[in-house]
């Protein structure tokens, strides 16, 4: 059990180290596949000649109703999410082979036109094999069973892919091209030991007439990649569904929430590896290379759910994850997740499973991840401590982009020391910001004791703060300005800067830290509040209160503002806000001018207002089994999911009825579904629009992306998990199931919540 630190100062030491190769430009966006605007360094990547720190979310454009991508994508906006990455699945969009379908929500032309609407940028992550906890990786069944090699150079493989990029260009048209507006496509994915395949595979995009300014691939399990061809892509999972259901947090996981160097997760498709009988690179980079800087494309924006393994991350697991990345030097935070989804519906199941040899069962619809933005559109928790985060990206990552990152004299002797702070600098010689992270799941840390920094710049000046030792409180995640803006430093988070005769710095409070700013030596303590501090005549400081700064939203479009409010916002790149809510939406907004926030005016739905929230009615029409099996098999020693017929043989069936107002087509209704047990189905006529591994999380679904309608017949059927049962749960569902007798099952509540959208009044003044 950790302790806390005796009493002693902690004198913290860091010195600047500068950049270890000199700026260079590759080939990449420069030479080849030149677009405006777009320019590539090993450092960072430039955007209209400033360099800029991109944020990616993976959304999957095939797994959410076409209807909803506008929406999706403006959330995605108003999250701080600046490009969205998306696999292109050939099981969905060919599952016969000569009959390619891209209507509906498989049509990726009609989708990257979505995304531009919105100003966001497009990574496509074409594959041809994608994993994704997909089928056969992503394989249509008849390939799959094609008796070529696959995922190599044979030419009889290259023949289907080259079907394949075909139908997929002719979809695109154009919009993979010089001048279209695809930033990047991804090739394969985790491919460790072919280079030359990625190279033949960048070729035959090239034919079927797709190029963008960038090239990328998946890097991590040291994938030996072809030098200058492609951007090395890594990741960063803090738990994961793909070990064994008894093993401890490993290794892999646990490097995420230090800050280090290395950038390489061996551990991230380990274990498709191993039943594919697939060795990864021996010895190959586990640093960026020199020619490309430090970028990833799957932090763990949440996780998934495998049968016999539930991990159900925190917002904060996912935030310190990503504060890390930032302070170890990235140049770019991509998530995998961002925005969750349902696979489409088929016969076989499209999901990843034992049954087609994969080392998971995973759910046959349900893909919600834990997502920033779940299956069901709700934003969850880790969206807005990400949100945060990439605020400050906005604001200060022009300049961020060209500070190296800088390790402490002293650091952690492994992912077992909770006793060492784990701290990092970025900076350029003369400014920076200086990264604190405190906090990790499952292994308790202790309160950090009497810290106090010595930080030395380039020019050897050395700035030590706080001006007194402080307490670091477990879950403190900091960023501090040294040197920004004429402060000589602030021990309060960077947030953003707000425009302005003044400008007004915007920062947000630790819990138990107490705010300093130092301006020429002199120290100033602040106290956080809604109110701005003249610090100098050109500069205003607005410092937030941790609580404050949750419901905080910086909005980049139409002129940078600060919003505050608790109910969900989004924007498209007119910068006008929508607001939705089961009540009337409060949303203040920073005046500069005025130095205080105002209400932002808002404008009410059309028609009349329905306050939808209730309970639903509950009726069980059948019982569950009395006595489920422990387990219904194993596959490579992992528990197996049951079969369809077990479960509608084994699970209880409940009926739920909605009140009228559930269906009325001016609300978007959700139900929220408070249950335990193994598995959970939510039918409507019928028909399964999703499903469920109960982990303990609270299970939202969209009425209306589930089909249901006036007169519709809902209904719940829980399959009862053995207590005796090995399936891995987080520590507080296990302690629930241990205290079951016999099995668990329960549907405890079914609450109804309708949303309207108010949109930001025209015509009145928000200032």
């Amino acid at each position: 059990m950790a302790t806390d630190h005796p009493s002693r100062p902690q004198l913290l030491s860091v010195r600047h180290q500068d950049w270890s190769d000199p700026l260079t430009r590759p080939a990449m966006s420069n030479e080849q596949d030149v677009r405006p605007g777009v320019e590539l360094t090993n450092r960072y990547l430039i955007r209209d000649g400033v360099p800029v720190v991109p944020i990616s979310g993976e959304l999957h454009y095939s797994r959410v109703p076409r209807e909803r991508w506008a929406e999706r994508l403006r959330q995605m906006r108003a999250g701080g999410v600046t490009v969205v990455a998306s696999y292109v699945f050939w099981l969905h969009h060919v599952e016969h082979r000569g009959e390619p379908r891209f209507d509906g929500n498989l049509d990726v032309g009609a989708f990257v036109d979505a995304c531009v609407e919105a100003g966001l940028d497009v990574i496509l992550r074409i594959g041809p094999w994608v994993h994704a906890e997909s089928r056969n990786g992503g394989f249509p069944d008849w390939v799959q069973e094609a008796p070529v090699r696959h995922r190599t150079d044979d030419p009889a493989y290259l023949d289907l892919v080259r079907e394949w990029f075909g139908q997929l260009a002719g979809n695109l048209g154009g919009r993979c091209s010089p001048d279209g507006p695809v930033l990047g496509i991804q090739l394969e994915n985790e491919l460790y030991d072919q280079p030359e395949h990625l190279v033949t595979l960048k070729r035959l995009a090239r034919e079927a007439g797709m190029s963008a300014p960038l090239w990328t691939a998946t890097a991590w399990g040291g994938a030996d990649l072809p030098a200058e061809e492609v951007l090395p892509l890594y990741g960063g999972y803090g738990d994961g569904f793909w070990v064994d259901s008894d093993a401890p947090w490993d290794p892999t996981f646990r490097d995420h929430y230090f800050f280090s160097h290395v950038w390489d997760d061996p551990g991230i498709g380990a274990d498709v590896r191993r039943a594919q009988n697939i060795d990864a690179a021996a010895g190959g980079p586990r640093t960026p290379s020199a020619l490309f800087p430090p970028a990833t494309c799957e932090l763990a924006g949440g996780m998934g759910t495998a049968y016999h393994r539930r991990p159900r991350p925190s917002g904060l697991d996912v935030a310190t994850v990503a504060h890390c990345k930032i302070g170890n030097g990235s140049a770019w935070q991509g998530y995998y997740m961002y925005a969750g989804g349902t696979n489409p519906p088929s016969d076989k199941g499209v999901q990843e499973s034992h049954a087609t040899g994969y080392p998971n069962d995973m759910q046959r619809l349900g893909y919600d991840f834990h997502a920033p933005l779940g299956e069901s559109g709700v934003a969850s928790d880790s969206y807005a401590e990400l949100r945060r985060q990439h605020a400050f990206l906005a604001a200060f990552g022009s300049a961020l982009a060209e500070m190296p990152s800088s390790l402490p004299d002293v650091r952690p002797n492994g992912v077992e020391d909770t006793g060492t702070l784990r701290w990092a600098l970025r900076s350029d010689g003369d400014s920076g910001f200086l990264f604190v992270s405190w906090h990790q799941p499952h292994v308790p840390l202790p309160t950090y004791r009497n810290a106090q920094f010595e930080v030395t710049l380039g020019d050897d000046t050395t700035l030590l703060l706080p001006s007194r030792p402080t307490d670091i409180s477990v879950g403190t995640l900091a960023r501090w300005p040294l040197r920004q803006y004429g402060l000589d430093y602030a021990t309060a988070s960077a947030l953003t800067v707000l425009p302005g005769d003044v400008p007004t710095l915007v920062l947000t409070a630790a819990e138990g830290i107490e705010v300093e700013i130092s301006i020429g030596g002199e120290v100033r303590t602040l106290t956080p509040g809604l109110s701005p501090v003249s610090v100098t005549p050109s500069l205003d400081v607005l410092v937030l209160d941790a609580s404050t700064a949750r419901i905080a939203w910086v909005c980049e479009d139409g002129g940078r503002r600060l919003l505050l409010s608790a109910d969900e916002l989004t924007w498209g790149p007119d910068g006008v806000v929508s607001a939705r809510s089961a009540a009337t939406p409060t949303v203040h907004v920073y005046d500069p001018a005025a130095r205080t926030f105002t209400d932002l005016p808002l404008a009410p739905p059309d028609g009349p207002f329905i306050t939808g929230i209730g309970d639903a009615g509950i009726t069980e029409i059948r019982p569950a089994g009395n006595a489920v099996p422990v387990a219904y098999g194993k596959h490579d020693g992992r528990q197996s999911a049951p079969t369809q017929d077990v479960f509608d043989e084994l699970a209880a069936v409940h009926r739920v009825d909605l009140p009228d107002w559930a269906a009325d087509a001016a609300l978007d209704a959700l139900i929220e579904i408070t249950w335990a047990g193994d598995i959970a189905e939510l039918r409507v006529d019928g028909r399964t629009a999703t499903d469920r591994f109960w982990d303990g999380a609270r299970w939202l679904v969209n009425l209306r992306d589930a089909g249901y309608h006036p007169g519709a017949e809902l209904t719940i059927h829980i399959l009862p998990l053995a207590t005796g049962s090995t399936v891995h749960l987080p520590e507080d569902a296990h302690d629930r199931l241990l205290a079951a007798d016999g099995q668990l099952h329960a549907l405890e509540s079914v609450r109804v919540i309708g949303r309207h959208s108010w949109t930001q009044a025209q015509g009145l003044s928000d200032d």
